[in-house]
């Protein structure tokens, strides 16, 4: 897609969660192990859930059980919330943080964003300055993934270089057990239905964590297409390399992404949602500004123009112009969303003096207007809606010029 997000990005989003009836038609595909796959490789994890219709199914909780050992990576959204009062909200927030404890065994309380992240107005604006403070929340937290990707790839290499040491470990011991000549696949189904007991031999003879080995059952399920006496004997210097990079070598990595990320400046993700809503009235600690005739037969704004008007000499302009703080509650009678607000400031305060005038007050109205038809915001505004009073004259530009000269 072209959108400038992407540039810094990959999102990948994947096919809605089946529940009730659904659930037991068969995908073609294995779901768990498709999301596994994914959830080892990328930054972040976000669990999407409707607050106004609040389900976690048994393939969700599955889809989730997949996630095991990206638990950091785990981020909630509760959708949609203005969609329900207050107090549902509470008893929503209570209800899915109970459902995930029983499905996310981690230590810490996953972080849950509340809000409504889409650019729908509002159906319930209580919550409006809550909603606001979440989504900035989430914004800056996928901002910071560029910067941490380096880390990230660094501890996959570590995981990776354990799981190997392990396999190897495993391997061996199968090998060693095998009778020479007779009785091999007696001894191999023996040896698989053992697993579990290998495992703990190899954790206490080795000193590995347990939470360094494979999937028992999945390992389980492999090796039943494999010839153990086939396999090949411990190389006792390979694992001694592998010990010495994880005690020697990670800890020179990891000092030079440190060094490298205090020289340059930090990757973050921009466009889209995560600029624009910050300037302006609709950001935080925003200075309203300081106080302060073309032809408009050629603007398209200029036929609704007078309706606007009446409202903008409603809201007390001083020398031909409003403040932010003034604009900004005609405006959120929109109950669009403040990221789409601020997005919408930006485009209509053209002189970027904090005030609007009646025409960049007609071409946020206007904009407004477009918005709730359903139709996408500009990434900049087009020449045709930029208001007369405020385009270039070439013509004057260049007599300007030339009496410089």
């Amino acid at each position: 897609m072209p959108n400038q997000v992407l540039q810094s990005i990959s999102i990948i989003d994947t096919p809605g969660i089946l529940s009730g009836e659904k659930q037991r038609i068969s995908r073609g595909y294995d779901f768990a192990e498709v999301l596994r796959w994914f959830g080892e490789r990328v930054d972040r994890i976000i669990l999407l859930f409707d607050a106004h219709k609040l389900d976690i199914s048994d393939e969700f909780s599955e889809a989730i059980r997949a996630f095991k050992g990206q638990d950091d990576k785990i981020r909630v959204v509760l959708n949609k919330a203005d969609q329900v009062d207050t107090q549902q909200l509470m008893r929503v927030y209570g209800a899915l943080m109970w459902s995930l404890g029983k499905v996310i065994n981690t230590p810490e309380v996953v972080r849950v964003y509340l809000g409504s992240f889409w650019a729908k107005p509002l159906q319930n604006s209580e919550n409006r300055r809550l909603f606001e403070a979440e989504s900035q929340d989430l914004f800056k937290d996928i901002q910071s993934l560029p910067r941490n990707a380096a880390l990230r790839k660094l501890n996959d290499l570590i995981k990776r270089a354990r799981l190997a040491k392990v396999q190897a470990y495993i391997i061996s011991y199968l090998k060693k057990e095998m009778p020479s000549l007779f009785g091999r696949e007696k001894k191999k189904e023996e040896l698989i239905m053992r697993l579990p007991e290998i495992y703990t031999i190899l954790q206490r003879e080795h000193h590995i964590s347990p939470g360094d080995f494979p999937s028992v059952t999945k390992m389980q399920d492999m090796l039943q297409h494999y010839d153990f006496s086939k396999f090949p004997s411990l190389k006792v210097k390979l694992v001694e390399s592998v010990d010495k990079m994880l005690a020697t070598k990670i800890a020179g990595l990891m000092s030079m992404i440190r060094d490298e990320e205090s020289k340059l400046p930090p990757p973050m993700v921009s466009g889209g949602a995560f600029e624009g809503s910050q300037d302006g009235p609709f950001g935080h600690g925003y200075g309203e500004g300081i106080s302060a005739g073309a032809d408009a037969e050629d603007w398209i704004i200029g036929r609704e123009k007078h309706r606007y008007d009446e409202i903008f000499y409603m809201l007390m302009p001083i020398n031909g112009k409003i403040t932010g703080v003034n604009a900004k509650k005609e405006m959120m009678n929109s109950r669009l969303p403040n990221t789409v607000l601020g997005k919408i400031w930006k485009l209509a305060d053209c002189d970027k003096d904090g005030m609007l005038d009646d025409e960049e007050f007609a071409l946020a109205q206007h904009l407004i207007k477009i918005k709730l038809e359903g139709y996408e915001l500009p990434a900049e505004l087009p020449e045709h809606l930029v208001p007369p009073s405020h385009r270039k004259n070439p013509t004057a530009d260049a007599m300007y010029n030339h009496s410089e000269d």
